[in-house]
């Protein structure tokens, strides 16, 4: 019989941190304390299985696991001393969410699970506390009445709203007793106006609505949304966490709080945290009352006169201090923590890896692996490449005026501005539109994480450092401002006020979530330096990796950025980038439109100077290292004049008539240019095109080379080869004029000549075109087009559709398909090397900066990947990881 449920607590523990696959990582990890002797309240994990077979058989139970649910239940019940629907002691249950990885805020929760109108009599009793038994009562029923039953949480909102100000209550924890019963009941009759029929009464019931409403909130859309951008297949499921309730709301001797073994911004090696006294979990997060800080030093630091967990409670403080040590020694990683304080007594209810800036994620790694808790190798592994985007988030340059409007929470560091939108789905239309925004709210739920996603920077009126805009703003390397509680926000009007000052949607706003700081206006920013712990984690990657990173750029200010972020070399310079301005593209298009031979070698002359000093500049830069420039590569019709102003500008430069020229223009035009005449099939068109970029190429490398002293071998890359008659012809344009050019200058340039293998021909007969290439470049874009027959301007109008349904699982075109296309590569790779073992093998398509695709780099020995300059340093770490992967598959 296939088990369903394991238990947890004390010597019942079956499960532990290695089953994450089926426990999900909360009931992993709550095994794992248990086993550990920490004081982990008992409770039982329904395994993600139960949510594959959940969906797999029509949203239908294993015939076996109410009985395990019932066992489970009774042993908890042993452990607890207390009984489920008991009228004297009785057991109240949590039931939380908990996937493979950490989803904060996505999925649904229950708490208080268990109570109705006897069990809270029970409850009031067994406590001799009236006021905690029906605050319990009626945060079960809204928690239950919104998760499971689909009753706004906003109609429960209401009615105690109204029943405060009725009796001039500012806080939840001025009620009474008597008041909680009143409000209870209130809530039982909104219930059953809303639904027809009254609140369940059943424990039973409760406890299935409760696991049934865990298990569908995997496929709500704000679920899927988070999977999706954080690539966790659908098919992992969700484990189901029940557990025995501690409580936080019994009186001034009992509390509930979030914290992290180090502070998740920074990764400064301290505490961080905050707890409410007399509250429950949710409390702390939603922003509702302010919170306390866990430590005296942020209290200190944050100017807060309410007093910290360590003053207010030294002993549990010092348990606490105690078990965090122990967690982080023990996972190897910052943890992040969930507790509760019961009359005193510390329970731990959640440990995970906690999420974190890049800043203090680079921070943690490179502390833990000088403390020796990590290998250098571990830490280099424990940074997600991709996260490395979040280096390049400006500041606000100090140096600027700042028009400051208030100062909230710094959640998340860096800055951003933008456009005010005060709700996710016009953040989302207005990326869309190309603009930047800040989203604006009171709050944040996991309803607005699309909003977050599309938004420059987050900014909240209400919450704390562990608030849901905090942690999921982190997650994401967004900028985040909270708790900016002088800012009042009327979403319905779309307006902000603060200090007297309106602003409305569209109004450009910027947040500096490293001090947080909110200003009006756009502000002055600037870029990051790249140094310190980065550039440290850096040179431990650099020197685990064994593939070279190179970039593809062709204007000395991509060049400069690139080399400032670790490049060594260059692996595709397009030269067609750079005939698209002023004068340029004149010249080409006369070329181009000229009828003889010696009309397109007068056009070319006038491009020679411009060329050779193009190819100066990025030599001199270069210094030494690698340069792999691409001829020519254009279809046609992106250079051919298409308004009556271009056609009579190009006309007059080669004194015809317009109309002659028009004729001429529409001659040329293709009906499927990409796969028309470019690349090398241009180049056989048109041998003067070769030879003029050959000269530039080779004048300008003697040139630097003779006034720098230093050898300079640029390697020319002929593109769209597919016949290796095609390559032959264009090199011997090449090698032609490498000769005319010795002899003028009277020296002999260096260089070498190689192909773009783009074609899925040229991959097939890669050992017969090896023979007249030093180095073959993978260019994946096109390789990816001319596989899968796919154009990847158009591709997006149905790919979105296609991963949706599961066709395919990425966008080739962002992640190699590493099935078809990857194995093209891996022929071209193995063939071209038993022709010439030697022969270079690089890849510049943009799956050159994309982890996955460098991962397979790796696996086929590619000598290099090169990629835009600002993903230089994803390429450099997804490259050493590369390396540590196949050391531990070997």
């Amino acid at each position: 019989m296939t088990k369903w449920v394991y238990i947890f607590g004390e010597n019942k523990t079956e499960g532990d941190a290695s089953m994450k696959e089926l426990l999900g990582g909360k009931g992993a990890n709550l095994a794992e304390m248990s086993r550990l002797g920490l004081p982990v309240p008992p409770g039982f994990t329904i395994t993600t299985q139960v949510c594959t077979h959940y969906y797999d058989e029509g949203q239908q139970y294993p015939s076996e696991l109410k009985e395990q649910v019932h066992a489970a239940i009774a042993a908890v019940e042993e452990l607890t001393e207390r009984k489920f629907n008991s009228t004297t002691k009785p057991l109240l249950l949590s039931v939380r969410s908990g996937a493979r990885v950490s989803m904060p805020g996505m999925m649904d929760t229950v708490l208080n699970l268990g109570l109705n109108d006897r069990t809270v009599e029970a409850l009031a009793k067994d406590a001799n506390d009236d006021r905690f038994a029906y605050d319990s009562y009626r945060r079960f029923i809204q928690m239950y009445s919104d998760v499971v039953l689909d009753v706004d949480h906003d109609h429960f909102e209401e009615i105690l709203e109204d029943f405060k100000d009725e009796h001039d209550y500012s806080l939840d924890t001025d009620l009474t007793g008597d008041d909680w019963k009143q409000i209870v009941a209130a809530y039982k009759d909104k219930v059953e106006e809303e639904l027809g029929r009254p609140f369940p009464e059943d424990p039973e019931e409760q406890l299935w609505g409760a696991v049934g409403a865990v298990f569908k909130s995997w496929m709500i859309p704000r679920a899927k949304t988070y999977r999706a951008l954080h690539e966790i297949p659908e098919d992992w499921g969700t484990a189901v966490n029940v557990q025995a309730m501690v409580f936080g709301n019994t009186g001034e001797n009992s509390a509930t709080g979030v914290a992290f073994t180090r502070n998740p911004s920074t990764g400064e090696n301290a505490l961080y945290g905050e707890f409410l006294i007399n509250a429950q979990g949710e409390d702390v997060v939603a922003g509702i009352r302010t919170p306390q800080d866990i430590t005296e030093k942020a209290r200190i630091e944050a100017h807060s006169e309410k007093p910290s967990l360590e003053a207010t409670m030294p002993e549990v403080f010092a348990e606490f201090q105690a078990v965090c040590d122990r967690l982080e020694t023990h996972y190897r990683d910052m943890q992040d923590l969930e507790f509760t304080v019961e009359h005193g007594k510390l329970w731990m209810l959640q440990t995970r890896n906690g999420k974190r800036t890049l800043k203090a994620a680079l921070k943690i790694a490179v502390d833990m692996a000088e403390s020796g808790l990590l290998t250098k190798e571990e830490a280099v592994a424990s940074i997600a490449p991709s996260s490395l985007d979040q280096l390049l988030h400006p500041t606000i340059d100090p140096a600027s005026e700042r028009d400051e409007l208030t100062v909230g929470l710094p959640a998340s560091p860096g800055a951003a501005c933008g456009a005010i939108v005060f709700n996710s789905d016009d953040a989302e239309t207005e990326k869309a539109n190309g603009r930047s925004v800040i989203l604006v709210r009171t709050e944040t739920s996991p309803e607005d994480i699309h909003g977050m996603h599309a938004a420059e920077g987050i900014l909240t009126t209400r919450g704390g450092m562990t608030s849901h805009a905090a942690v999921v703003a982190r997650g994401m390397g967004k900028p985040c401002v909270a708790g900016a509680g002088t800012i009042r926000v009327d979403a319905r009007n779309e307006t902000m006020t603060v200090d007297g000052r309106s602003f409305g949607k569209g109004d450009t706003i910027t947040i500096d979530g490293g001090n947080g700081q909110v200003l009006a206006g756009k502000v002055q920013m600037q870029e990051p330096e790249l140094s310190g712990d980065f550039k440290k984690l850096m040179e431990w990657a650099d020197n685990i990796r064994r593939m070279n990173i190179r970039t593809n750029a062709e204007t000395p200010a991509d060049v400069k950025v690139a080399l400032s972020f670790g490049a060594e070399g260059i692996g595709l310079c397009r030269t067609e980038h750079m005939f698209f301005e002023g004068e340029r593209i004149l010249a080409v298009r006369e070329m181009i439109l000229s009828d003889t031979v010696k009309e397109r070698k007068a056009a070319l002359a006038k491009l020679l100077p411009i060329q050779r000093q193009d190819f100066i500049d990025i030599f001199e830069l270069m210094v030494d290292r690698p340069v792999t420039i691409r001829l020519l590569d254009p279809p046609l019709h992106e250079f051919l004049p298409k308004t009556e102003e271009d056609i009579a500008e190009v006309a007059k430069q080669m004194d015809i008539d317009p109309e002659e020229l028009r004729e001429r223009a529409e001659e040329l035009e293709e009906f499927n240019p990409m796969l028309g005449n470019r690349g090398c099939r241009l180049l056989i068109s048109y041998p003067e095109i070769a030879e003029m970029q050959a000269r530039a190429i080779f004048e300008a490398a003697l040139d630097v080379s003779k006034r720098h002293g230093r050898k300079v071998a640029p390697e020319i890359m002929v593109p769209l080869v597919g016949l290796k008659s095609e390559l032959d012809i264009v090199r011997e344009s090449i090698d032609g004029t490498a000769a005319v050019v010795a002899k003028e200058l009277g020296e002999k340039p260096e260089y070498s000549v190689g192909t773009m293998i783009e074609l899925p021909r040229a991959a097939l007969l890669s050992e017969e075109i090896a023979a007249s290439a030093e180095f073959f470049s993978f260019g994946t874009n096109d390789l990816t087009q001319t596989t899968f027959g796919i154009s990847r301007d158009d591709a997006a109008s149905f790919l979105g559709k296609y991963q949706e349904r599961k066709v395919m699982e990425k966008d080739p075109f962002v992640s190699l398909d590493v099935d078809g296309v990857g194995q093209l590569v891996k022929l071209a790779a193995t063939n071209g090397r038993k022709t010439k073992a030697d022969i270079k093998l690089g890849i510049c398509g943009e799956h050159g900066g994309d982890p996955a695709s460098i991962a397979f780099c790796e696996t086929v020995g590619l000598n290099y990947v090169s990629c835009s300059p600002f993903r230089v340093p994803v390429a450099r770490l997804a490259a050493a990881q590369a390396v540590l992967a196949q050391r531990n598959k070997g």
